[in-house]
């Protein structure tokens, strides 16, 4: 072969070899996304900025929940390495951590990435930060971010407020947009409102090195966001009121709820023994949580939305009231307080409907509910009752009782008001009369209620038969009238 013939030969192979490599590099840069991601992941970083958290504020605009500093402790364990390491127990005395605990933060951190930061330490506050800022610098590979962390400078209302913490692995798995080391709230008005408050995040976008060091930002800033904060919420609540009923239920157990019948508007909510909600913040939580669990007067127990008690006498204005409207009472009729029935109290002896409410006397309303429930239709008082019962069990759910009212409160107890069904799973199916079941006539047995259902029905008595549904968060939808089915004529009698 001729020296000119082997001269094209090589050269067309290093052209070969040419083409395709510049078509591999081709292939790689423009069509390969996982080489481009792991390019993009070797350059360029994204910072998270973190949104302000909207306010919440009473209805005067006075501020109930407010953002402060808080600062977290993370660590690099690529930086560390490069500079030589750090004194790890000099750092474990500054941040006050533990030798022990400090080495297995750092073991996680190492597991997790060694060229990303990771949280070893968080939610310190400004007073300790601002004691320790000076050193950080002596400790190659630990950095200092700062993020909000929610304060209520009054402590009160908290159990209606609710907690603000870190996600946890259901959080991370609802294809919400949460990351491992983010906030949200977990309960409360923190969780019913955790789209309006939240805000939406702002990105900062980097180019780093190798060694993850920060060199410039990237297209010098122009794919970086600012964070949008979130929107304030203005409640319902009077802060005046809500102190006021907090101090006199100090070193008791108990609930108070006030609503405003013109509106549905909940003025007041205290659940008694409460809690400060700072104690749920910060680095001490688990701790404070632990204390707060184990009580023994169980001060995380909202009691004005999950705590259930029979409704005793107030129940006997909704029975007269009902026996009106189906015309099985007058308020002029009289009954005989016969004490051999269901006991009684106090001298009086034969009452009318205003008098047998102000005495408070338990056979008149016994009396009054048997009209109803055994009205001999049928001639046997197992059918009377497994007929008439479920059209009486209907009336006091107009009340609001056995509802949600509305579901404005997503931790509310609905209580209990039986019915037919209740009492044949009970006893079975016509083997129960109104002789089985006569307690309910005085607001005791199976009824259950709560104290923000107890509220709503004064305000239905104060509205004369209606009710607005309640809530505690000014501008909320689904707010309605809703109509207790009473002739309004029953409640001036």
């Amino acid at each position: 072969m001729k020296l000119r013939e082997r001269q094209w030969i090589i050269g067309g192979i290093f052209v070969l070899i040419t083409f395709i490599y510049l078509g591999r590099l081709v292939q790689m840069q423009l069509f390969a996304h996982e080489w481009k991601a792991y390019a993009a992941r070797l350059t360029q970083e994204a910072e998270t900025l973190e949104p302000a958290r909207g306010l919440i504020r009473d209805r005067n605009g006075n501020i109930l929940v407010n953002n402060k500093a808080g600062y977290d402790i993370w660590f690099t364990p690529r930086k560390c390495t490069a500079a030589g390491g750090l004194d790890t127990l000099d750092l474990a005395e500054l941040i006050e951590m533990t030798p022990e605990s400090l080495a297995r933060a750092f073991r996680r951190a190492e597991d997790y990435a060694t060229y990303r930061p990771s949280r070893i330490r968080k939610q310190l506050t400004a007073e300790t930060y601002a004691q320790i800022s000076g050193e950080i610098w002596r400790f190659p590979g630990i950095e200092v971010r700062r993020r909000s962390i929610r304060t209520s400078p009054l402590g009160i209302a908290s159990h209606l407020v609710g907690e603000f913490r870190e996600v946890d692995r259901n959080d991370l798995q609802s294809n919400q947009g949460y990351r491992l080391g983010d906030y949200k709230g977990k309960s409360g008005l923190e969780l019913q409102w955790e789209s309006t408050l939240r805000g939406k995040q702002g990105t900062r976008h980097h180019i780093v090195d190798i060694r993850n060091d920060f060199r410039e930002p990237a297209q010098a800033g122009r794919l970086d966001t600012l964070p949008i904060p979130g929107d304030d919420i203005q409640l319902t609540l009077d802060l005046e009121l809500q102190a006021y009923g907090e101090r006199i239920m100090a070193n008791k157990r108990g609930a108070i709820v006030a609503i405003e019948p013109a509106t549905g508007e909940v003025l007041a909510m205290i659940s008694a023994p409460s809690y400060g909600t700072d104690l749920l913040t910060g680095r001490d939580r688990g701790a404070n949580y632990d204390s707060l669990l184990n009580h023994p007067s169980k001060p995380l127990f909202n009691r004005t939305l999950r705590a259930t008690y029979r409704p005793g006498s107030i129940f006997k204005m909704i029975q007269g009231l009902i026996a009106m409207n189906r015309g099985v009472l007058h308020p002029s009729n009289r009954i005989v307080c016969n004490r051999d029935i269901i006991g009684c109290h106090g001298p009086h002896t034969f009452d009318n409907l205003e008098e047998a409410i102000v005495h408070s006397c338990n056979p008149y309303f016994h009396e009054v509910m048997k009209r109803m429930i055994q009205d001999g239709a049928t001639g046997s008082i197992f059918s009377d009752a497994h007929q008439n019962l479920g059209t009486w069990s209907e009336s006091v759910r107009n009340f609001g009782l056995g509802t949600d009212l509305g579901g404005h409160f997503p931790a509310l107890r609905s209580g209990s008001v039986p019915d037919t069904a209740d009492y044949d799973r009970m006893y079975g199916r016509k083997r129960w009369a109104y002789s089985t079941i006569y307690s309910i006539s005085i607001g005791e047995g199976e009824l259950l209620t709560t104290p923000m259902h107890m509220a709503n029905l004064a305000a239905t008595l104060a509205n004369r038969g209606h009710y607005i549904t309640p809530h505690a968060v000014q501008g909320s939808e689904g707010i309605e009238r809703i109509e207790s089915g009473i002739d309004s004529q029953h409640f001036h009698s």
